[in-house]
């Protein structure tokens, strides 16, 4: 994209997430590791974006400071869909109650309650914000991911897969602003990952805005935009990804970060 494009990007009305010059290391001294250096990115709402990185680019940190769940050490993070409000500033209890109503997150351990059912488990984003549920709810947001009748299994009856899109359910039955996905498909087999990819452009596709980190280029394929992280700095972009184009593009940045 050209300079003024991203400037329009940058201050655009369509943007889900804007991050300006995030800094955050850990550790002081000479153990002092800067994880995150100066990075401003954009995130156009309804839009699914892959971030990568080799390990160790900050690609991880970058995700936990856009969602809310660190604290960057410098720069701001500007959660907007229609109601911008500023993360870095937000007191923890503010903090706590947005990440419960505005924002969704999906990890690779999907981390379900093994003793709840499906059911039970997608509604606790809306229990613990002291919100009613109906079951015709729960049911809903089974079915949007592919899994009516299946409210009433526990996780241990369910495969990897379909545990992997119950998460995606209870991350989405507050109607998040944003889901942020951190290598959602890494414990995966091939098929069940291709299928939760699927689901995801699915999402995107009808509008819901998506953050993914993953080390995949199969997996960053079906995203709109790929953006590339190295020495904890945005590295690149590709707009029209294939697995080829980003395999190449990562193992290009690779020396960087290893000389």
């Amino acid at each position: 994209m050209r300079r003024a494009a991203i400037r329009g990007v940058l201050v655009g009305m369509s943007n889900a997430v804007v991050l300006s010059g995030l800094r955050r290391a850990y550790g002081s001294g000479q153990n002092a590791v800067t994880a995150l250096d100066g990075v401003s990115l954009a995130f156009r709402a309804g839009t699914f974006t892959a971030v990568m990185g080799p390990s160790g680019s900050g690609k991880s940190t970058l995700l936990q400071c856009a969602a809310g769940l660190d604290r960057p050490d410098a720069g701001s993070v500007v959660l907007d869909g229609g109601n911008p409000v500023e993360l870095t500033g937000l007191p923890e209890r503010r903090l706590t109650a947005l990440r419960r109503e505005r924002i969704g997150f999906v990890f690779q351990s999907v981390n379900l309650l093994p003793a709840l059912t499906a059911e039970q488990n997608v509604a606790l984003p809306l229990r613990l914000a002291g919100r009613r549920v109906t079951r015709a709810e729960l049911r809903e947001a089974l079915a949007e991911v592919g899994l009516e009748g299946r409210g009433g299994h526990r996780p241990g009856e369910l495969s990897g897969g379909q545990r992997q899109r119950v998460a995606i359910a209870r991350a989405l039955v507050t109607r998040p602003d944003v889901l942020f996905a951190d290598e959602p498909t890494g414990a995966l087999d091939t098929e069940s990952g291709a299928m939760v990819l699927r689901l995801m452009r699915g999402l995107a596709d009808g509008g819901q805005t998506i953050i993914m980190v993953t080390h995949d280029p199969v997996a960053a394929s079906y995203a709109d935009r790929v953006v590339f992280i190295a020495d904890g700095r945005a590295a690149g972009e590709d707009h029209a990804p294939t697995p080829e184009r980003v395999a190449a593009a990562l193992a290009s940045l690779r020396p960087k970060v290893l000389a």
